[in-house]
């Protein structure tokens, strides 16, 4: 029995991500030793970076009651001086409900052509963060895809590489053959350290599937580094993963909500549905736009809507 305890003592302690987040927020499931939730909390508060902005929502979310909720992630390469754009956009709806026990994972191209809202014209989607932040990518988004977006995590890009590397690399199953930056790709199952993981991601122009088929090697990196951390056992570098979540993620979910999704929202991560959004690309005025027909939009919309039971 003692045995048994034990072995289900330890398994619980390798839960460290934080089901819903996905990305890249792990955390650790117990305190198990005071350094390690010390070095924890310590990235956690740095991470955490609140907005001001109104929510859509009726309800407030509560978490013990496993309400659905959703996160906007956003890849963004920043440069000294320059705010960047958000080159990689995915919005996360969670729920953990027995009828869905699911994460839908919706890539949004970064061409996309929208309303871009607090400006009052249409541009390319990811265009919002360079007007307006955080704030102006979610108020976007949630414009266009009619739904609330609850919290958002932004990852730095260029340091991303910095968290693959404190996860000793990742796994991926990769289904084009290329090189990009010196480095070989080969098709099927591959390691990457972070150097190697941030060319696999960046890599659009000689892909045949353009900007989806970068989509499908981010959700590659990204479900690898998922994989990877819930399965980390080694304490050894707890400390490296922390300092490079501090350094590079930012997000306005708060510790003790990490804590309640793990808690609450650790069955929605057992089924991650990654989808995209159906258009084509065309250029007005010279500019190239990725359009999105308003019956695929609206498709979207319901399903995601139906994720979320605001249906």
């Amino acid at each position: 029995m003692r045995s048994d305890r034990a072995k289900q003592k330890r398994k619980k302690k390798r839960w460290i991500i934080v089901g819903v987040v996905l990305l890249l927020l792990l955390v650790g499931a117990g305190a198990y030793a005071y350094s390690i939730y010390h070095s924890l909390t310590k990235a956690v508060n740095t991470m955490h970076t609140p907005i001001k902005r109104e929510s859509t929502r009726v309800e407030e979310i509560t978490f013990q009651r496993q309400d659905p909720f959703s996160v906007l992630m956003l890849g963004v390469d920043e440069r000294k001086g320059d705010r960047g754009r958000s080159d990689t956009m995915i919005v996360l709806t969670v729920n953990p409900n027995p009828t869905f026990k699911s994460v839908q994972m919706l890539s949004i191209p970064r061409d996309t052509r929208v309303e871009i809202v607090g400006k009052g014209k249409e541009d390319k989607i990811n265009h919002a963060y360079a007007f307006g932040g955080v704030e102006m990518s979610m108020d976007t988004v949630e414009k266009f895809l009619d739904i609330p977006i609850d919290y958002y995590i932004k990852v730095n890009m260029e340091g991303f590489k910095d968290i693959v590397d404190a996860l000793n690399g990742i796994t991926v199953n990769n289904d084009l053959n290329f090189s990009y930056e010196g480095n070989h790709f080969k098709k099927g199952q591959i390691h990457l350290d972070g150097k190697e993981a941030l060319s696999f991601v960046r890599m659009r122009k000689e892909d045949p599937r353009g900007d989806f088929g970068r989509q499908e090697r981010q959700r590659q990196v990204i479900q690898g580094v998922i994989s990877k951390g819930a399965s980390f056992t080694s304490l050894t570098r707890f400390n490296d993963v922390f300092k490079a979540l501090g350094k590079n993620v930012e997000t306005n979910i708060t510790f003790d909500e990490m804590k309640s999704i793990q808690k609450y929202y650790k069955d929605a991560r057992e089924k991650i549905e990654p989808f995209q959004l159906k258009g084509q690309g065309t250029k007005i005025d010279g500019i190239y736009y990725f359009i999105v027909p308003k019956e695929e939009i609206q498709n979207v919309q319901s399903r995601l809507k139906k994720h979320l039971e605001l249906q």
